[in-house]
């Protein structure tokens, strides 16, 4: 049995027609691939490779904590240096109302904690997000998933959740004293990078004080420097009650983090206690990749220059089969023509040595998130390639 045969039989599977790029090592925008391929990346393990693939800083940081310890106990137990210092370096950037981070293992553990905390300080039961958002695939993130087509085999799902339309003011009137919490994406990640209206987002807010309704903000996605900005929520300036972080945080490790005041935070630990709770959460090798990420990006130009590298792929995408290229910073959708004509070309993309990949709705988008890190000749030589296949389709 050969390596592909064994990864179909042994692994499972989402889709039924999986890409089986044969990975043998990732450095910077690349991967190489066991047949001696090369990859322009330009998904970055869908906006978690922050910093690149292998980058040194991450690297290192990881090796030093595994000499020092590994897991040693369930999470908010014991103090450990690492996810300390992490802790402590977002506590000192954030807005005071979040200052207090529970660090988990994935993005949609980040939204169940939001979801559990919301319900814990209001004691309500209805959570409003909207449609087309995706926050995960487990129980409390699939109940808040804004499509039937995703949830409808997996019923019954959590009750009282409710979806909104993005973007849409009329829907507002729903946010009343009956609402626990809402859940917005400052971008829709799961449609073409649809980016949220800022008088809209103010008059959730507005309403959310009204009836001390929890605003949590999924930045799964958007945080650590994807949208120009280290996170998506300092573009509006209209700050939640709850920060969700995930992906780009870790650099690539497996890291999330939900985020919130220390009063709110408090009532996880009393009546009853273990309000949330976790064995692997804050686990100090993926917190060492994410302070090492963190570091980086505060102290480097690359947030800075994301808008730049932006702009040089919409100037360098400019062509008649690309009908709009919708987004903010490096969250770039190519809208084509339909949904089989952009399977095709990010099929031929990938024969074509670039990765590029669908978006959950919206399947006539082609995703385009790369690390960070990418270089002016590689988004150049990524344009180049695009235009080719497109010409040549």
């Amino acid at each position: 049995m050969n390596r592909k045969e064994a990864f179909l039989n042994y692994q499972a599977q989402i889709t039924k027609t999986p890409f089986l790029l044969d990975v043998k090592k990732a450095k910077g925008s690349y991967i190489y691939t066991h047949d001696n391929k090369k990859y322009l990346d330009l998904v970055a393990g869908v906006s978690s490779c922050t910093l690149g693939h292998s980058n040194p800083s991450v690297i290192n940081a990881a090796k030093k904590q595994l000499d020092e310890h590994t897991h040693v106990m369930v999470y908010g137990e014991f103090i450990q240096t690492t996810p300390l210092k992490l802790a402590i370096a977002y506590g000192k950037y954030l807005p005071k109302e979040l200052n207090c981070t529970y660090i988990v293992n994935s993005g949609t553990e980040a939204i169940e904690g939001a979801i559990k905390l919301a319900k814990r300080k209001n004691r309500r039961k209805k959570i409003i997000s909207c449609i087309n958002s995706y926050h995960g695939s487990t129980q409390g993130s699939l109940s808040a998933m804004g499509t039937d087509l995703m949830k409808k085999k997996y019923e019954p799902l959590i009750p009282f959740h409710e979806n909104i339309r993005y973007n849409n003011f009329k829907d507002l009137s729903i946010l009343n004293e009956d609402v626990a919490a809402i859940i917005i994406e400052p971008v829709q990640g799961g449609t073409n990078f649809i980016t949220a209206n800022k008088e809209w987002l103010q008059t959730i807010r507005d309403r959310c004080n009204k009836y001390s309704i929890e605003l949590i903000f999924d930045e799964i996605q958007t945080g650590f420097g994807r949208t120009g900005k280290m996170f998506g929520f300092e573009i509006y300036n209209i700050k939640p009650d709850i920060l969700c972080v995930a992906k780009g945080m870790g650099g690539g490790m497996p890291i999330g983090a939900f985020i919130s005041s220390k009063s709110n935070m408090s009532l996880l630990s009393q009546n009853p206690a273990l309000g949330h709770i976790t064995t692997f959460g804050g686990h100090p090798v993926s917190c060492a990749a994410a302070l090492a990420t963190w570091t980086e990006l505060m102290n480097s130009d690359l947030i800075q220059s994301v808008n730049q590298k932006r702009e040089l792929f919409i100037k360098n995408l400019q062509h008649p089969k690309i009908q709009k290229i919708h987004g903010i910073g490096l969250m770039l959708a190519l809208e084509l023509k339909n949904d089989k004509y952009c399977e095709k070309i990010v099929k031929k993309l990938l024969t074509n040595g670039v990765i590029t990949f669908y978006f959950l709705f919206n399947r006539n988008n082609i995703r385009i998130s790369p690390p960070l890190t990418i270089n002016e000749s590689e988004v150049l030589s990524a344009c180049n390639i695009i235009k080719k296949v497109l010409d040549e389709n």
